[in-house]
């Protein structure tokens, strides 16, 4: 059961960034649980030192909730809206619900900006499915919160990179595309940065807060094509335009918003900061580890 000198952090969603913060709470001394519908991410969870959960089953995510002093959710949402939300939404009230609830959002419910700035603030015009899927997602955690008295954050997160997760691998295997379009910029951010403003949220919570999470530096994603190339030594992957037929329709989606995402909040409410400013100390810290 939940006592104050015990947190304990329940993950919805095991996926790479959901791994990354079990890691980092784990090593603060937290009991973490991870949830997963597939029974080998489980068995590697556990192999970890963390509580596997199976989603679908409500009697072993009852008991992870009510263990929880805060919740992560990570999964993406479906047609359906947010599996978490819908999970966890069953259990029984007032027993499942923890101090702190934090959704995953996407920077893409703000859709096209035509290059200018993005608050928390603004209104949401989603261009795509996904990012429309997200915004009805933050809606449903938002009325919940409100409605029940929990402290639900929300977190919209640009493109996030790191171990395992980055342009180097791209460049290395071939599939990194060089792709320019005028007065371009996109927002990323560190997965180290992500996990302090997370943590940050949970020292200094604010109900019903909506952050963006990203770099101090929007930039043109050829700017850190050709960057990274040279500082890894490899030559330039050739340059295409954006119809070409070798560049995905997802990418392409991707090209439709541009905007400048502001962090200014997150700085002003949580005291957070990020350790990397730019790609450039972001991309800089992998290189001595890259295989």
């Amino acid at each position: 059961m939940r006592t104050p000198s015990s947190p304990s952090l329940l993950i919805f969603g095991g996926g790479y960034l959901g791994e990354a913060v079990a890691q980092a709470a784990s090593a603060k001394g937290w009991d973490v649980a991870v949830t997963s519908r597939q029974p080998d991410r489980r068995a590697t969870f556990e192999a970890r030192g963390w509580k596997p959960v199976d989603p679908e089953n409500p009697d072993d995510l009852a008991r992870a909730g009510m263990a929880a002093t805060a919740i992560l959710v990570t999964a993406p949402p479906d047609a359906k809206g947010c599996p978490a939300f819908r999970a966890l939404s069953a259990l029984p009230t007032g027993e499942a619900w923890p101090d702190w609830i934090g959704y995953i959002s996407s920077t893409s419910v703000y859709g096209d900006r035509a290059g200018g700035w993005a608050f928390e603030g603004d209104a949401l015009n989603a261009a795509t499915l996904e990012g429309a899927r997200r915004a009805k997602a933050e809606r449903d955690w938002l009325d919940t919160g409100h409605g029940m008295g929990l402290t639900v954050q929300i977190f919209r997160l640009p493109a996030f990179y790191g171990p395992d997760q980055n342009i180097f691998q791209r460049l290395r295997a071939g599939k990194a595309a060089l792709v320019r379009k005028p007065d371009q910029v996109f927002n990323r951010i560190h997965i180290d940065d992500v996990i302090s403003g997370l943590f940050a949220s949970m020292a200094r919570p604010h109900p019903g807060g909506i952050y963006n999470l990203c770099d101090d530096t929007p930039s043109p994603a050829e700017d850190v094509v050709v960057w990274a190339a040279r500082r890894i030594g490899m030559e330039l992957p050739a340059e295409v335009p954006l119809d070409h037929p070798s560049v995905s329709d997802g990418m392409r989606r991707f090209y439709r918003d541009n905007k400048r995402v502001s962090n200014a909040r997150a700085k002003a409410e949580l005291g957070w900061r990020p350790r990397y400013p730019s790609y450039r100390e972001g991309l800089e810290s992998l290189i001595p580890n890259l295989k």
